[in-house]
């Protein structure tokens, strides 16, 4: 059995216990399928809400109900309180899975409108608006004796005041909403310009995504780690914590890169952080799933950061590493039943590592979103002990109303290295067609050598990629090996044009051509490449070196397996045209590639060369989204670095500035 998934197969033992006979599930995506996926193996029937531009997602198609609740923005359809409490209404559903934005409110309206006898999956009111306002839980740590950041406790006026405040603290500082998560209205401000600029952008996120423009102001905690303790409890007052999780590979303050456990905990710093999570739990009466998120400096200090009271994105990995399906955890605590596990119970075993896969443009920013159809899509699940958490499938559309993520990969071995290994692999394998994606830069991270070996922080990415993203760099072995198959590539092609299939014609002279002479641009070289063929094999001369390419040849597949000189390499070609061009993916980078044949090379500088299009005086979105605001109009003079106008893109801000001194 795949390990990843040992915590369903033992679940299904408890399956016969008495639950809900209909659950609501208020949110889309992977996680409203990971929740129905649960459902099915307790025999419950589920219900899924969309918007109408969802009403072919994949999470609709699995539950056994669904009803359109509003259009596509949030606001209107998933966090619509008056539609879902209606649908709540009218389908009968005894339980309700809310996303973490609309628990509160909910509960609120179901005291209001008399739902009675509808249970919903979380924990109490009074614990989701004390953890969910970033306020009062810091209270509510520093009163629990929980490790706290120092910073301002009150609720930021104003930007003047936001100002003073800082200088008190002492710069840097961080700035974020109070009913905030998942890095929306978060911004790190090192002088008093960019904390009026902070502010007036975080209110603005936090507005727009949690309804609550409230923000606090606290100390930034330079280079730390962010790692976060999974904690269970129950209404009888038990509570777990499930070990870590390490959260420190982020942009933008949201992460990309989880794994469980974590390589920098000791034993018992991991067991002051899990007894400081349980007594934060304790003291609000928290009941079902949480995350206690901290940050950690290199002394193995740590500092309360803020508690989430939903489902995370990244609880695969403990599942993986402690056997438990959280999800039928939190329905058998909603139901009333007490933990059936001890403290001494939870195990780690093995390791497990998520990357999460977006629709997003890693050279830009390390990762500004990407919109469009997803022509072709295939999911590495042959790698073994590889589990895939997605709401998509071929065909389905990335939109700019939500959340870019395609999926949440994660694989498990019995260590680190083994993890680590099958994620490379089940990355490779992964095909992703129509829409930009962040494969690149998930395998870059998982194979530099500081990520081996466990020299994180959560300021990993601008320090090791300081001048942005730039792809795979090849080592010289690597560009003969890419050269050499792309070469080959090219003569299979060629040679599967000379066959007649089924046809019973017979050619005039037979071919008997062995050896190509071809002419391949990578970058700014052109390489002579000579190829011959030797059965099923190819023969490759690049560099003066030869090198012996083998594959099936399956032209039409999206994935080829290529073993070169006994080195197993895993590559997709994307694109290709009768100019010679074509793309490959090689090592998670697409590399752009022109193949000739030497005749061919020799005329082409005959060719004139399209001149490329000068966007010095253009201001473009290098993303799609909403214009918000607009700082300018015709006429106008702005100098360089001035702000333009504020594209608002996946619920993030983003300001775009004047490349140049001009008129508008």
């Amino acid at each position: 059995k795949n390990s990843c998934f040992v915590h369903l197969s033992r679940s299904l033992l408890f399956f016969s216990l008495q639950t809900f006979e209909k659950l609501l599930i208020a949110n889309r995506g992977e996680i409203a399928c990971r929740v129905i996926k649960t459902c099915k193996k307790m025999g419950i029937k589920t219900v899924a809400i969309h918007s109408d531009v969802d009403a072919n997602a994949v999470h609709v198609k699995m539950a056994d109900e669904a009803v359109c609740v509003g259009p596509a923005p949030t606001s209107k359809s998933y966090l619509n309180m008056d539609a879902i409490m209606e649908v709540i209404k009218k389908t009968r559903a005894q339980a309700v899975s809310l996303n973490e934005s609309i628990c509160c409110s909910c509960f609120i309206y179901r005291k209001q409108k008399s739902q009675k006898g509808v249970t919903f999956i979380g924990p109490d009111t009074h614990a989701i608006q004390a953890m969910g306002d970033k306020i009062e839980s810091k209270l509510l740590a520093k009163n629990a004796k929980v490790n706290t950041i120092p910073g301002f406790d009150g609720v930021v006026k104003d930007a003047d005041e936001a100002v003073r405040i800082a200088r008190e603290i002492g710069y840097p500082v961080m700035i974020k909403a109070s009913a905030g998560g998942g890095g929306k209205g978060m911004r790190i401000a090192w002088d008093d310009e960019e904390t009026r600029e902070g502010f007036r952008f975080s209110s603005q996120e936090a507005a727009s995504s949690f309804g609550d423009d409230r923000l606090l102001i606290e100390k930034f905690i330079d280079n730390p780690r962010h790692i976060e303790i999974q904690v269970l409890a129950d209404k009888h007052g038990n509570a777990l914590w499930l070990n870590e999780r390490e959260c420190s590979i982020q942009r933008r303050n949201q992460k990309v890169v989880e794994e469980a456990p974590s390589t920098f905990l000791d034993p018992e710093t991991r067991r002051a952080m899990g007894e400081q999570a349980v007594a934060l739990a304790k003291a609000v009466k928290y009941s079902s799933a949480g995350t206690v998120e901290f940050l950690v400096d290199s002394s193995k200090n740590f500092y309360f950061l803020e508690m989430n009271t939903r489902l995370q994105v990244e609880h695969p990995v403990t599942e993986c590493i402690t056997g438990l399906d959280l999800v039928q955890e939190m329905i058998r605590v909603a139901k009333g039943y007490p933990l059936r596990h001890k403290q001494a119970d939870i195990p780690i075993n093995g390791w497990a590592v998520e990357c999460r896969v977006y629709a997003e443009d890693p050279y830009k920013s390390f990762g500004l979103p990407s919109i469009g159809k997803l022509s072709q899509y295939q999911e590495p699940l042959h790698v073994p002990s590889v589990r895939v958490d997605s709401g998509i499938q071929q065909g389905s559309d990335i939109s700019i109303y939500y959340d870019p993520m395609i999926s949440k990969l994660i694989t498990y071995g019995s260590n680190r290295v083994e993890a680590l290994k099958r994620m490379e692999e089940a990355l490779d394998n992964y095909v992703i067609r129509g829409v930009a994606h962040n494969i690149s830069l998930l395998r870059e991270v998982i194979i530099h050598p500081r990520f081996v070996q466990g020299d994180i922080s959560t300021k990993f990415l601008p320090e090791v990629y300081p001048d942005g993203f730039k792809g795979h760099k090849l080592t010289d072995r690597e560009r003969r090996e890419l050269l050499a198959t792309a070469a080959s590539l090219y003569v299979a092609e060629q040679l599967r044009s000379q066959q007649f299939l089924g046809t019973p014609r017979i050619p005039i002279a037979k071919s008997k051509r062995g050896s190509w002479e071809l002419s391949v641009r990578l970058g700014d070289g052109i390489y002579p490449v000579a190829v011959s063929k030797d059965g099923s094999s190819f023969s490759v001369e690049v560099d003066g070196m030869k090198l012996n390419v083998t594959s099936e040849w399956n032209l039409a597949s999206p994935l080829l397996s290529v073993t070169i000189d006994g080195t197993q390499r895993t590559i997709q070609r994307l694109s290709r045209n009768a100019s010679g061009d074509t793309s490959i993916q090689f090592l998670g980078t697409v590399y752009k590639l022109q193949i000739l044949t030497k005749v061919a090379a020799e005329l082409s500088k005959y060719m004139p060369e399209k001149a490329a299009e000068d966007t010095s005086s253009i201001l473009r979105s290098p993303m799609p989204g909403a214009v918000v605001a607009v700082s300018v109009k015709p006429g106008d003079t702005v100098s360089e670095g001035q702000e333009i106008c504020v594209i608002e893109a996946m619920k993030m801000q983003n300001s775009m500035i004047a490349a140049k001194t001009g008129k508008v």
